[in-house]
């Protein structure tokens, strides 16, 4: 890629950063990687984006918040948005091995940047808080519609699928094995029946 990108191509650099973001995190990554990577230029990266890596990472970042915006319209246009909910998780149970070592990358950024970088953590954070908050909004309305028998309140169910998802995400690292993701995963949902 010669010149400087178009938006299309940025879009297309910005997937290929995260990727390398997503297996090595923030300071592992060096810009000759992500010239490898993304097929752009050290010149072309820093002409597109101007704060460097640390924007590139931060535009990696926010496609997990596109991510996050696509699932809530799917959640809208859901007659069953709980068991979408449930199966976002269940879609980890299959994952290929290395998908299970990566992670989640919101999750790894908080922990990479604690006391390293907070607009970073901050960044990852709030992609965290957006999460919990949707979760929280849709548990709510199940509760409303007799859909949910627990009585524990939305918030502190949309905080616990939070815990859910950035433990699980540490334990596909330890056990990377369908079975035992499965009986996890089924046990933790059992929550929000």
């Amino acid at each position: 890629m010669k010149g400087r990108p178009s938006i299309h191509q940025d879009k297309d650099v910005i997937r290929k950063a995260q990727e390398l973001f997503w297996e090595k995190g923030f300071n592992a990554t060096s810009l000759s990687e992500l010239s490898k990577a993304t097929g752009a230029g050290a010149g072309s990266l820093y002409n597109t984006f101007k704060g460097g890596k640390k924007e590139l990472f931060k535009k990696s970042l926010q496609q997990r918040r596109e991510d996050l915006k696509e699932f809530s319209l799917q959640l809208e246009n859901s007659d069953n948005p709980l068991e979408l909910i449930k199966n976002h998780f269940r879609t980890i149970v299959n994952a290929d091995h290395r998908s299970h070592l990566r992670g989640c990358i919101v999750a790894n950024t908080i922990i990479e940047m604690t006391f390293i970088d907070d607009e970073l953590e901050n960044e990852a954070i709030e992609i965290l808080k957006e999460t919990e908050k949707l979760y929280t909004a849709t548990i709510l309305e199940e509760q409303k519609k007799g859909n949910i028998k627990s009585k524990i309140p939305a918030t502190t169910l949309g905080k616990y699928l939070i815990s859910l998802w950035c433990g699980i995400n540490s334990l596909r690292r330890i056990y990377p094995d369908q079975e035992i993701l499965e009986q996890q995963i089924e046990l933790q949902l059992q929550i929000i029946n």
